[in-house]
């Protein structure tokens, strides 16, 4: 089931409301003030979670007269973000592939953190994605291709989410690898370009941080 999770980070509401046109979720869930963007979208998600400590009290009296929507609500003293919160609920709710809008922004604690959180899905075998006007991160363990006419930005940078990522080996781009090590403390993964139809990212062992970005 392709779902979409609203969080609480930034938000561009045309490119939200264009992406959204072009993934055609079954089913969206609002992380908390992920419930705001959904209301300027005029979108009704399907399950809501979180705290409640970040939205507005008309926004949610608002979602309250729809009993179509799930609710699980938690104590604000809990231990996982509303975002790993949301996560975990698409994954009950048989999550085939993950979108998630609104976990960028200027708390870069909950950025670093989100990234950190497709794990969850990786590990399930699960594409997921943070997607913002100007960036697509995912994660990659093993064999991924990138076709040019479709690829998200013009950049596409990688960044060991662990330790290190070995024999990584890179074709299609302007600067190939051919089974490098990738290590956590230098920057020899960033800002590549794809020069060919079809770009293919291989690797062994580790697991790496994949962000295509548009500037």
């Amino acid at each position: 089931m392709r779902t979409m999770i609203f969080s609480g980070g930034q938000i561009d509401l045309p490119f939200a409301k264009a992406y959204m046109e072009e993934i055609k979720p079954e089913y969206v869930i609002a992380a908390d003030s992920g419930m705001e963007m959904c209301r300027s979208l005029g979108i009704t998600p399907d399950c809501i979670v979180g705290d409640f400590d970040s939205v507005s009290e008309d926004v949610l009296a608002y979602y309250h007269t729809m009993p179509q929507i799930l609710w699980k609500q938690f104590r604000p003293e809990k231990d996982e973000t509303d975002t790993e919160l949301a996560l975990r609920t698409s994954f009950e709710h048989g999550a085939t592939e993950l979108h998630l809008l609104g976990a960028t922004g200027s708390r870069l604690d909950h950025v670093l953190a989100n990234i950190q959180l497709l794990h969850k899905a990786l590990i399930r075998g699960i594409p997921a994605y943070i997607v913002d006007t100007n960036n697509r991160i995912s994660l990659i363990d093993e064999k991924r291709e990138l076709e040019k006419k479709t690829q998200y930005g013009k950049y596409v940078s990688l960044l060991p989410l662990t330790t290190t990522v070995e024999k990584i080996t890179l074709t299609g781009f302007k600067y190939p690898l051919d089974r490098a090590t990738l290590h956590s403390d230098d920057s020899l993964g960033i800002s590549n370009e794809i020069t060919e139809d079809m770009a293919v990212i291989e690797l062994e062992e580790g697991i790496a941080i994949l962000i295509e970005s548009k500037d």
